[in-house]
């Protein structure tokens, strides 16, 4: 089936691709530092502002619980609208909206920022697809697709850094000020640079009902799994959310098979790489949540590392990604992604397991180093093969519907792999301090201290006023339970690799890549496969060239 191209699209030069290139990668940059950054200022938050493990789950799950229920309402809705207008208006959003973030006087106030935060990532995400898609050129997409998910990658991995570093040199309020000047000069950019694009299809309209059924849905799956944690699965704010969420997610389904104008076009699901690229999404990128939302809160809250050193400790991961992503972006076009989605998950769930070997003692060269180096390296084989995989299948009218499809299933995925690990986590921290307090006399005093350590999973307790006695074996207690509660979820993290990289290898096919003939001694494209060593040959058309071609 040949897609049909954005309507009446004039070739853009190249400077304004360059710069269109720059406006998308700064946007989705912000985006992933917002997702990633605030881990490292929740501690100083908690402090400031109270709120307990409870209240940094919601001001981290708060951002996902809009970004992901709405990512795939927003890629529908560019489709529609014009990607440029949603772009513009999701970058102004999130402007906006940090700036409320940063002046939060209350733990409420700062959650609702954040939900409003993720609303307006959802709105810029798919939208900066959509405009790659619209402005380059057919044979020159998938190098600016691999260019643009490895800035992002290398954005999620900067953020624990720059965070760290202006937590300890300034506040906590400062990890959303720095949004700021980053939007404006994204919106100068906007304004001058992306072409509007032809005229609007007028025979395209967007579909409230299935809008409506979608955002609901995944809203109150996102909830239910966010509270699991707290009131646990048998919970009236956490079952029925869940149910009602299926319930409306079946419904959407339903309406969009029937609608003449679906939001979701069904047929994306017909094809096997879009089902099986968003499969290993979903498990990798819950490894990836689970990393960043845990090792930044042990390293800080029970091996004592400042935020700084803290946040610092995925700088491998932006080193390796800026030096490799692009490098093996190219190799896949040229290969074939199977192998890098087989190798990429399995090569990073290996460094994840290397993590297994911490306690509360770290040591940054002999521990993290070779751990977080071996997970950067999976991962910069796996993000670009990924996405311009999975948009590979969509044809260029439904990329901003593709690309909210892989994007929704990415922060859902990190929803429930905190939520639903959260529950393990909590409980083995409680476990942990029950055994070791067990055969332990404790004061009055220092029970009631146990008794809330129970409930404050990686928490230091309070001993102050307490006998000596009892405050080293509180403190050893809280110390060794943090220790095993973080290698429980690290295990699990480096398991849902391993899983993404069985997934990729069994059931992505290379596709069927056409070559110039200049090749074969002509100077015209034919429609001879080449296929990838180690991988079957995909007996369904691509889309596009370009998805599955080598750029020139």
């Amino acid at each position: 089936m040949t897609p049909a191209e954005p309507a009446a699209r004039v070739p853009a030069d190249a400077r304004t691709k360059r710069l269109t290139l720059l406006a998308c990668v700064l946007a989705s940059t912000i985006v992933m530092i917002d997702g990633s950054v605030v881990n490292v200022a929740l501690p100083r938050i908690r402090d400031d502002l109270g709120g307990g493990l409870a209240g940094q789950q919601w001001i981290t799950n708060g951002y996902l619980l809009t970004l992901g229920s709405l990512l795939l309402v927003a890629g529908s809705v560019g489709d529609v609208l014009g990607e440029r207008r949603v772009f513009l208006f999701g970058v102004a959003g999130f402007g906006v909206t940090s700036l409320l973030c940063a002046l939060a006087p209350t733990i409420e106030v700062l959650v609702v920022g954040r939900a409003l935060q993720g609303a307006s990532g959802a709105a810029l995400t798919p939208a900066a697809l959509a405009v790659i898609v619209s402005v380059f050129d057919a044979d020159e997409r998938n190098r600016a697709i691999g260019t643009w998910t490895a800035w992002s990658g290398i954005g999620a991995a900067v953020g624990p850094v720059l965070g760290g570093w202006l937590v300890d040199v300034a506040s906590w309020h400062w990890v959303f000020l720095i949004n700021v000047p980053l939007v404006l000069g994204t919106i100068v950019l906007i304004v001058r640079v992306i072409p509007g694009g032809g005229a609007r299809d007028r025979t395209r309209h967007v579909d409230l009902p299935g809008a409506a059924l979608c955002a609901v849905g995944l809203g109150a799956i996102t909830f239910g799994l966010i509270q699991q944690p707290l009131g646990g699965w048998g919970a009236p704010d956490v079952l029925g959310p869940l149910v009602a969420g299926v319930v409306l997610l079946v419904l959407f389904v339903r309406h969009e098979d029937r609608s003449p104008d679906p939001m979701l076009p069904l047929a994306l699901f017909r094809r096997r790489n879009f089902v099986v690229g968003n499969v290993e999404t979903f498990v990798m990128y819950g490894g990836l949540a689970l990393l960043s939302f845990y090792l930044i809160i042990f390293l800080q809250q029970v091996a004592g590392w400042d935020a700084l050193k803290a946040g610092a400790a995925m700088l491998p991961v932006t080193v390796v990604m800026l030096l490799l992503a692009g490098r093996f972006g190219g190799l896949a076009d040229r290969y074939g992604p199977r192998l890098f989605m087989g190798v990429g998950p399995l090569v990073a769930g290996t460094g994840l397991l290397l993590l297994l070997r911490l306690d509360a003692d770290v040591s940054y060269v002999a521990d993290l180093l070779p751990a977080v180096s071996l997970f950067a390296l999976g991962l910069a084989m796996t993000v670009a093969p990924l996405t311009a995989t999975v948009l590979a299948d969509a044809e260029a009218r439904n990329a901003g519907a593709a690309s909210g499809v892989n994007n929704a299933i990415a922060r859902v995925a990190g929803l429930v792999a905190i939520g639903g690990v959260g529950v393990a986590v909590a409980a083995s921290f409680g476990a942990g301090v029950d055994d070791r307090l067990a055969d332990r006399p404790l004061g009055a005093d220092a029970a009631r201290v146990a008794a809330d350590l129970r409930d404050a999973p990686f928490s230091a307790p309070d001993v102050s006023g307490l006998p000596a006695g009892d405050a080293r074996v509180l403190q050893a207690t809280a110390r060794d339970a943090g220790v095993e509660a973080f290698r429980l979820g690290m295990g699990v993290s480096g398991g849902l690799l391993l899983v993404g990289g069985i997934v990729g290898a069994a059931g992505i096919r290379n596709p069927r890549r056409l070559v110039r003939a200049r090749d074969c001694g002509g100077g015209q494209l034919t429609g001879q496969p080449a296929d990838a060593a180690g991988g079957g040959r995909d007996d369904e058309p691509a889309p596009e060239p370009v998805a599955s071609g080598t750029p020139g």
